[in-house]
């Protein structure tokens, strides 16, 4: 009875979603821990069943630092952003589109949808320019997304699950780093997704870094814009991703845990809900 009561309690939100996209960022423990792996494989797999539009877009930093370090290339970050001169963006090419993203449309074919990988070069999916740290240093081919194609996903999303890897290019062809949390970010807002949620390796946004038990749970995109300038490290581009998401039409943005297994599960379909909701003020 217990798990009849689980399906019914996801019912109504089964319902809501019906045949609404859901952006998914998909990084950090999720994507390191194989068990992790597979469990958000099956999730998203089991969204599409339901009926729901999922799109993955993915980062995999850990694996680019892993490559540059055997390659002797420095990591930098600089207000949670990669430093990425042109070695690096090349690394991060051959890394997230050659390597991670196929391991993503592999294990979700696997478990039982078709998907298609992208980038932000195929179709033109993304175009950039190049951006700056929020302190004004010059972080080299780190990318910002001016627009997004949306033709070429929903020709994609019709049929199959899009997995994108957030690397992009300019007008000129120069190629570009992107951090994978704007990038999801901006492609919610394009597509007027109903939800944004971004895996990560924190309960959620915490009103101290230092204590997991500090969890925001709910907040409006206004009070997190008043307190960007005071963030730092990976939470920052997450939620400036957050609020871009929201004043560009999403509905919701959530930050999840991604190290508990099927957190997108108990999100979307459960009352209690984990992690920190943001949305705009009423």
């Amino acid at each position: 009875m217990r798990d009849v009561g689980t399906l019914l309690e996801a019912l109504p939100y089964i319902r809501e979603f019906h045949s609404k996209t859901v952006v998914i960022k998909y990084g950090g423990a999720a994507m390191e821990d194989a068990a992790l792996r597979e469990d958000f494989a099956r999730d998203v797999v089991l969204l599409k069943y339901v009926g729901l539009n999922p799109i993955v877009v993915h980062g995999g930093g850990p694996e680019v630092t892993q490559y540059m370090e055997r390659l002797g290339l420095p990591v930098q970050f600089v207000g949670g952003l990669r430093v990425s001169d042109e070695d690096t963006v090349e690394v991060a090419k051959m890394v997230l589109v050659g390597k991670v993203n196929k391991e993503i449309v592999l294990r979700l074919a696997r478990h039982g949808q078709p998907a298609v990988g992208l980038s932000g070069d195929d179709g033109s999916l993304f175009r950039v320019a190049r951006r700056q740290a929020p302190d004004g240093q010059d972080i080299g081919f780190v990318g910002s997304i001016e627009r997004v194609n949306v033709d070429v996903i929903e020709h994609i999303a019709s049929d199959y699950i899009p997995v994108i890897a957030s690397v992009g290019a300019d007008r000129e062809g120069r190629s570009y780093n992107i951090n994978a949390d704007e990038a999801a970010g901006a492609v919610a807002g394009a597509m007027a997704a109903h939800k944004v949620m971004f895996l990560t390796d924190v309960p959620g946004w915490l009103a101290d870094p230092a204590d997991p038990e500090s969890l925001i749970g709910h907040a409006t995109a206004e009070q997190v814009s008043a307190q960007v300038s005071s963030l730092a490290g990976g939470m920052l581009p997450k939620l400036t991703a957050c609020v871009q998401a929201i004043n560009a039409g999403v509905s919701a943005a959530h930050i999840l845990d991604g190290r508990i297994a099927h957190s997108l599960l108990l999100e979307l379909f459960t009352d209690a809900g984990v992690g920190t909701k943001i949305e705009a003020a009423p």
